[in-house]
Parts: C-alpha cells; sequence; structure tokens
C-alpha cells in the first residue's frame, strides 16, 4: 500500500497542488535540495499562494529515490532537528519526478523543453560540472564530456543535457531559460556559465553565442546543515509522523539562500520565505566556503583522523572547538570582501549549528570530494596571506589533514574508504611516494588541485610539511592541542 503522507502528524501542505504551475526543472533530487530549495518553495506556496512548483529529475544514481517518491505522489518529509525538538513538514511543491536511465533522456529533454520553464537549477555537487577547481573551466577531455560530444543529441553530463534543452528551445522558438547553480561552489553561476558556454561552442559556434546572449547564470550561497540520511534519521520522522517516508530527510533548523538576481524568464518570490536577492553573491559566498565550509572540512579530517565519527563530537573537544573558530576569525575572516556582517558571530554562530547533538553529521560524509573542495575552502585563503605575508598555520594543518586522510589508513591502521572524483591520481601519488615529506610532494604535484603556482612557495610547501610530520607523529589529537597552545602563546606576545 502506498504512504499516504497527508495524514501525516506534520505541516502539510494545505494549497491546492493542482494549480502548481512546473516553472523549474531541477536536477540532482538529493537530500540537500529537498531540505532547502524545496522548503522555500512550500513555505511560499503555503504561505504567499505562490505558483511556482517543480519539476525533480536525477541523472545519475537516486534510481529508488525518484520511485519511491513517484509511490507517494511526489509528497515528501522534512524534519528539523535541534537539541530539544524536531518539527517536520511534508512538501508538495513537485509536479513529476523523473530519472533520466529509468525514464529515458528524451522524457528529461521533453519537460526542459516545456514553454512555463523558466529556471532550470541543479545539485548536482562540484563534480558534476566536469570543471577543474583549479582553473574553473570545463575538463573538455574528461571522458564523459568527449562522449557528449560525440553524441551531443543523447548527452549524459548535466552541462551536456542543458545546453541540448537550450538548443532545442531555441530551435523551437521558445524562451531560454535561467541556469541556477545551488552547489557549494565559489561564483558557481560563473563556473556554469564557463561550462555551459564552452561545451556549446564545442557543438555550435552560433548556439554559443545564442547562450551567451539570452541566458543567464545566477549565483547562489546556499547553506543549511543536512547530514546523509540514515535510517535512525527515517525511523525517527515515522515516530513522529506515524508515517514512513524513505524519501525524508533531516536537517538543522537554520537556513539561509543568498540569490543573484538575474533572471530572464522571471523568479519565485525567494525573499517572502527568508531569501536574500542580491547583485553580488560573490562576498557571501566566499564567506560560506571560507569559514563554514573550509571549517567544516578542516574538521572532518582532523575529527576522522581521530577517531570523530560525528562533528558534533569533534566540537566536545575543546582543542578542536578552539581551533576551528580560530580558523574561522584569525585565517579565514580577514580574506573576506563581505560587508555588514559581524563575523564573530557568525563564527559563534557556526560552532553552535555544529555543537548540535541531534545532527549526527559524519565527518567521512564532509571528507568526500576534497581535491573538489580544498581549492576554495582554504587554498584562496592561503594565497591571499602569502600575498600579505600573513599567517595560515590552521590552513596548513587543513591542507596537510587532508594529506595524511587520502594516504589510506588511519590512526589505528584502519583502511579508509576514499571517495573523490580524482582518486586514481591521489592514489598514484600516494603509491608512488614514502609516508614522509616526499607524500606531500607528490600531492602538491596534482596541479588540478594546488595549480603551479602554490607548489613552488617555499613557505607554504614547509607549513604543510611540518604539519603533515607532526600529524604523522604526534597524531590528529596532539596536533591540534599543539597547534592550540602555538595560538595562546601568539596572542599572549601579541597582546
Amino acid at each position: 500500500m502506498q504512504n499516504n503522507l497527508l495524514t501525516a502528524e506534520a505541516l502539510l501542505p494545505d494549497y491546492d497542488r493542482s494549480q502548481l504551475l512546473p516553472r523549474i526543472v531541477h536536477l540532482g533530487f538529493g537530500a540537500f535540495h529537498r531540505a532547502h530549495q524545496g522548503v522555500y518553495a512550500d513555505i511560499l506556496a503555503a504561505e504567499y499562494n505562490s505558483d511556482w512548483g517543480y519539476y525533480e529529475v536525477n541523472l545519475i544514481g537516486g534510481e529508488k529515490q525518484i520511485a519511491d517518491l513517484k509511490q507517494q505522489d511526489n509528497l515528501y518529509t522534512v524534519a528539523e532537528m535541534s537539541a530539544d525538538t524536531w518539527t517536520t513538514r511534508v512538501v508538495g511543491v513537485v509536479k513529476k519526478a523523473l530519472h533520466a536511465q529509468v525514464d529515458g533522456l528524451e522524457s528529461v529533454l521533453a519537460v526542459m523543453c516545456e514553454p512555463q520553464v523558466a529556471i532550470v537549477s541543479l545539485t548536482i555537487t562540484e563534480k558534476g560540472y566536469y570543471y577543474s577547481p583549479a582553473t574553473g573551466q570545463l575538463i573538455v577531455d574528461h571522458p564523459v564530456i568527449t562522449s557528449d560530444l560525440q553524441s551531443p543529441h543523447k548527452p549524459k553530463s548535466a552541462p551536456g543535457i542543458v545546453v541540448e534543452a537550450l538548443a532545442r528551445r531555441r530551435a523551437a522558438g521558445l524562451a531560454p531559460f535561467s541556469v541556477m547553480s545551488c552547489d557549494n561552489i565559489p561564483e558557481n553561476g560563473h563556473v556554469m556559465r564557463n561550462v555551459v558556454t564552452t561545451y556549446a561552442r564545442a557543438v555550435d559556434a552560433e548556439l554559443a553565442a545564442w547562450i551567451e546572449q539570452h541566458v543567464t547564470f545566477p549565483s547562489t550561497m546556499v547553506d543549511r546543515i543536512v547530514p546523509a540520511v540514515t535510517s535512525d534519521a527515517l525511523d525517527k520522522i515515522e515516530k513522529l509522523t506515524g508515517v514512513y517516508d524513505p524519501v525524508g530527510v533531516a536537517c538543522e533548523p537554520f537556513r539561509q539562500w543568498v540569490i543573484e538576481d538575474n533572471f530572464v524568464a522571471g523568479r519565485p518570490q525567494w525573499e517572502k520565505a527568508g531569501a536574500v536577492l542580491v547583485s553580488d553573491v560573490i562576498p557571501f559566498e566566499e564567506m560560506k566556503l571560507r569559514m563554514l565550509n573550509g571549517s567544516h572540512s578542516f574538521l572532518a579530517y582532523l575529527g576522522y583522523l581521530a577517531g570523530y565519527q560525528h562533528i558534533n563530537e569533534c566540537m566536545e573537544d575543546e582543542n578542536y572547538r578552539v581551533a576551528a573558530r580560530a580558523l574561522m576569525l584569525n585565517e579565514q575572516a580577514p580574506t573576506l570582501k563581505v560587508q555588514g556582517v559581524d563575523l564573530t558571530r557568525y563564527a559563534d554562530m557556526l560552532i553552535e549549528r555544529y555543537s548540535n547533538p541531534a545532527l549526527r553529521h559524519r565527518t567521512w560524509q564532509i571528507a568526500m570530494d576534497g581535491s573538489q573542495k580544498l581549492p576554495q575552502r582554504m587554498l584562496d585563503s592561503v594565497r591571499w596571506h602569502l600575498a600579505h605575508n600573513s599567517r595560515f598555520d590552521l590552513l596548513a594543518l587543513g591542507v596537510a589533514s587532508w594529506m595524511r586522510f587520502v594516504g589510506g589508513v588511519d590512526e589505528q591502521g584502519n583502511t579508509i574508504e576514499i571517495s573523490d572524483p580524482l582518486l586514481p591520481l591521489i592514489q598514484l601519488a600516494v603509491q608512488n611516494s614514502t609516508e614522509d615529506e616526499s607524500r606531500v610532494d607528490a600531492l602538491l604535484a596534482l596541479d588540478a588541485i594546488f595549480g603551479n603556482e602554490l607548489p613552488q612557495v617555499l613557505l607554504f610547501t614547509q607549513a604543510v610539511k611540518d604539519a603533515y610530520l607532526t600529524l604523522l607523529t604526534e597524531g590528529a589529537r596532539a596536533t591540534v592541542a599543539q597547534y592550540v597552545e602555538k595560538l595562546s602563546k601568539q596572542s599572549w606576545t601579541s597582546g
């Protein structure tokens, strides 16, 4: 029997779902999208009579998600978890769910070509853009992109599918849509524009010119901590609502969305649901990527190595808490351009969010795909410090902890499962080096991550080597404690 989420004990969609128009096609129906953009749309429909609905699409993986969503009339549950209470809502803004490999690519392209579609949005993780984090450009010789360019009418990648949909709209005389990335990438709209236009030029120069002239790629900054869904979380949601929902998702109460207001075919009034519409997202993006995501990665590697499975466990270690806050305020905040934000308050709020015991956000999950994350979360800040002749000890420790992590063996001698799109290159560097300074040199040679200039800067390479060797000899907990002690002496001497 199919679930009837409309009988759940939760905030239910009491609006007329039949009046929703599927104006947004979203690629990547993952937990984050369900807990973030889906909730904003649901609030607008419930409280402001918005008629903006979604077509949800998974391109690769997540077949069961889409099947389960269809089974329950495209409804799903979002639970907000704080230490003392959970609140639940059933989201009703999804009009149709599709999977490119189950329903067929043509069905996906068909909905993208419906006249009312105004926005194609994406949460496909950094690796789904097939771009180099070091340069922000499309990796044209990536096997998936090469294959798409050989069969441009049957693409598998998100850039290829977006270009094919735009080509068909142009041929049919339909207005273009805006393409909105909601992934944790610096200048995510610019990256999407780069990969789409570069890909389009390789297909058809006239099409590329039309896209450059008529399509907008607004940047966004998204923030809500959404741990990977566990069976425990789903059981808890079932106990709260009385209905089992395999598509349910649990998240923290906090949510934030900053959006570049640059849409060619209209947009929902997201600001009514708490989003901030701005002309330039970049300062906010940098703040979040460096202070939140950068400290998250720092805690994930050092926490995992120390045996802490969840971020809130890291926060129970006073040295980790002090180090994360110092990283944010001493080494990330000075690099930022954002105006009018109390960064000390922001850092304290982040520490409080990380400490939420209900979240149980796995360090291993945050540690995934480090090759795609390090450049924007840490290395851009390192470059700023080198240019300004200032200290970056904790950033160097963060980079070294990633290197220790991708070595593939933890401090107890257990194998670490590494998940990363550059895994073959990383493994080659690890296999061809010993676990000492040569390991650091081998990993620094990966120019897709570090570029060409940074590995030539002795101040940086030596700081990373020092941190790496300390991690090897002392272990993560003792190393973090040493760095915190060094920090307190620096504060004393400078004060």
